[in-house]
């Protein structure tokens, strides 16, 4: 998203080497005398030109150097080459990986959660708009407040799929969707709200002391692709930081269709919410990784 220019150049520093501007996407740098210049009026503020400068004559002042700053971690912030990283230790995360559903009643520390919410800032996005959002649910406490609501809103939806007449009647006007999470949903849905209220059996968070909501501004041109990319590198950081993890899929779909859920945990109209993420430290210990179902593979090749 083009904004506001907030690129910088020492004349002194820079070596008129031209690298800047190649890489610019916005056009926003020239090469003038020699030297480069910002010579347009609109930025992506990528930080391409700041990344790339030999000399370190290139600021981005819109780049808070605080998310490039971790507790827990030290991070390496001299850029990995291409090709320059095993690619069967990356394969491996990413396959180790699964969807924890047994949480151990531990705490998670706020500073890991804070950490993960900027690794999962270093996705990209569309135009570089940046406008995911992050709620952080940091106690058991916290998690089971939305719990509660989306409890409420389950109840009151499988009433609604329980009128026969009801389903009936949606589906003869194109609207099928409640008679489909009737036939798909609704006994699984009730066994869980039953073992909630009889015993507090968690089958929605599984359990989880923690909690991260991703989100994303209305207004961000690919809202619902930031939001996952960031949610990615979420869950395979969480992993390499011995945190189970696991997306709430059930917790999604209310918070879209009603307001108040989103209310509920500070989330303003102006945003979305995409993913769910449950965190905390596994009661899990897996021996190999499992692979995957086989997918559809196309390739096309014009006459």
């Amino acid at each position: 998203m083009l904004g506001k220019v907030t690129t910088t150049i020492d004349r002194i520093l820079c070596t008129g080497c031209g690298l800047c501007v190649q890489v610019c996407p916005a056009k926003t740098l020239s090469m003038r005398n020699g030297k480069a210049e910002v010579t347009g009026d609109r930025s992506l503020n990528c930080g391409h030109c700041q990344a790339i400068c030999p000399e370190g004559a290139v600021n981005v002042d819109a780049i808070d150097e605080t998310m490039s700053q971790f507790i827990n971690f030290e991070p390496d912030k001299n850029w990995l080459r291409y090709g320059d990283f095993d690619t069967a230790q990356l394969v491996r995360l990413m396959a180790s990986r699964r969807s924890c559903r047994n949480f151990l009643p531990k705490p998670v520390d706020r500073s890991i959660l804070d950490d993960l919410v900027k690794i999962g800032c270093t996705a990209p996005s569309g135009t570089n708009c940046q406008l995911w959002t992050f709620t952080i649910l940091p106690t058991r406490e916290a998690v089971m407040a939305l719990g509660k609501g989306i409890r409420s809103f389950y109840v009151k939806l499988n009433a609604m799929a329980e009128n026969r007449l009801l389903r009936l009647f949606l589906k003869l006007i194109g609207k099928p969707e409640l008679d489909t999470y009737y036939r798909e949903y609704y006994e699984s849905v009730r066994e869980g709200l039953a073992k909630f209220d009889r015993s507090s059996i968690d089958r929605l968070f599984h359990g989880a002391p923690a909690a991260i909501v991703v989100g994303c501004k209305t207004k961000a041109t690919l809202p619902k692709e930031d939001a996952l990319l960031a949610s990615q590198n979420i869950l395979l950081a969480a992993h390499s930081m011995g945190l189970g993890s696991c997306l709430i899929g059930m917790a999604v779909e209310p918070m879209k269709r009603d307001a108040r859920l989103q209310k509920t945990i500070g989330i303003p109209d102006d945003e979305k919410v995409y993913t769910v993420i449950a965190l905390g430290y596994p009661a899990e210990n897996y021996q190999r990784t499992a692979g995957s179902k086989k997918s559809v593979v196309r390739s096309f090749e014009p006459w």
